[in-house]
């Protein structure tokens, strides 16, 4: 008989957490390291070669998303910047028209500790509500429009539980209007065509480490004639908007990976889509009370997130890292806190099932065996926890009978 142990492998499935740096992408970076030092502002010729690589990989960044103009990428730290850049810029620019943001119950974190700063600072705030699947109510969010809106920040696709939000529609209601789009990209840019000819959108934040590319590095897409108030004081770099020297290195990678992603996006895509729905029906198939988190079809190619009755996410979690799996009970940039997800909270479901939930996303190192293993894996996890918890259907059963058997001993010892 084969042993668990011998029948272990290494399956990383945490991919939204942190991706591997293609080789590919390492390569481009690692002449700016050492040979091609140059701070990209100096006028010599050391510094030339930096800046034109600079502006090459600001060229790819624009390609990813069909942007005008290469000028329209600003290059950030991250996503985190790229979102207190734009919400902050364009909400204190607009001020004088208007102090009224509106966004949705299921932003990332980053986002919703920007609309409590600002509204700490005299800001409105409205929180569109989203339905069972994590869909944006658009009736609602249109309704959420006043005259002295300024800005709308609804995610392109969530992190979390992969559901696709209809930015077409949210731009499309906001067309005409003096009202600037925000959207966090950070998920989607990469995984899914976005064609920014085609949507109007004003504002779109991305991230490096998000397509294989090095951490510590982002964009801002900012559309000709949007008017941003500079939140970071210092030199003229990056349009006044992101002063300080270049971090060259991750914008060469950066770039590289955006090239990368454009090019092989869509044949990625439809496999991580086959492999992504192998592993739903694989799960939903073989284990009971298991249910798939967000929308079915209109989701990201690489992402799963299921909850599980009776069996606490961080238990699952602690048991497949010891079968060598790793996955997410949560958005990394929440899992400090002990609290459940409030995606899944915002999506109206219950705090004990909330915090039932495992989060597999898939990434180019993945292949058929990989959810094989994890499909085999899981049944048994999951009966040993429900077996352990108080809180499985048994065992709820047997306290409901034993607590009856205590009332009827109690009137009858009346």
């Amino acid at each position: 008989m084969t042993t668990t142990n011998q029948r272990r492998k290494t399956v990383y499935m945490d991919h939204a957490a942190a991706s591997p740096v293609d080789g590919r992408v390492l390569e481009a970076m690692t002449p700016y390291f050492s040979d091609l030092y140059g701070n990209p502002s100096s006028l010599h010729n050391t510094g030339r070669e930096p800046r034109k690589a600079m502006e090459d990989a600001r060229e790819k960044v624009a390609r990813l998303i069909n942007a005008s103009r290469k000028e329209e990428i600003v290059f950030t730290s991250g996503g985190t910047e790229a979102n207190n850049m734009a919400m902050k810029g364009a909400a204190l620019r607009a001020r004088r028209r208007g102090k009224h943001i509106v966004t949705s119950t299921i932003e990332h974190i980053s986002v919703l500790n920007i609309v409590k700063f600002l509204q700490k600072s005299g800001f409105d705030v409205t929180h569109v509500p989203v339905d069972r699947d994590g869909s944006v109510d658009i009736g609602e969010l249109e309704r959420a429009i006043r005259s002295d809106t300024t800005l709308v920040s609804v995610m392109y696709a969530n992190n979390e539980i992969g559901t696709i939000q209809k930015v077409d529609e949210i731009a499309g209601i906001l067309e005409g209007k003096d009202i600037i789009f925000h959207t966090d990209a950070v998920a989607a840019a990469g995984k899914i065509p976005i064609d920014l000819q085609r949507t109007r959108i004003d504002l779109m934040t991305m991230s490096s480490n998000d397509m294989c590319g090095p951490k510590g590095a982002g964009a801002l897409f900012v559309r000709d004639g949007t008017s941003l108030e500079a939140v970071t004081q210092g030199g003229g770099q990056e349009r006044g908007l992101r002063p300080g020297s270049e971090d060259i290195p991750s914008i060469v990678g950066f770039g590289a990976a955006a090239e990368i992603a454009t090019s092989e996006m869509d044949g990625e895509g439809e496999r991580l889509t086959k492999l992504r729905n192998r592993l739903i029906d694989g799960i939903e198939s073989r284990v009971e009370d298991a249910f798939l988190n967000g929308h079915r079809t209109l989701r990201l190619p690489q992402n799963a997130n299921f909850r599980f009755s009776y069996v606490e996410g961080e238990a699952m979690l602690l048991n497949l890292d010891m079968m060598g799996v790793s996955v997410s009970s949560s958005s990394p940039c929440t899992s400090k806190s002990l609290l459940p997800s409030h995606v899944l909270l915002a999506c109206g479901i219950p705090t004990e099932e909330a915090q039932s939930a495992i989060q597999f996303t898939l990434g180019r190192s993945n292949m058929d065996d990989d959810v094989g293993y994890i499909v085999e894996a899981l049944p048994g996890i999951v009966k040993k926890l429900r077996e352990m918890s108080p809180f499985s259907a048994r065992n709820l059963e047997e306290m409901q009978s034993s607590a009856g058997h205590r009332d009827a001993c109690d009137r009858k010892g009346h």
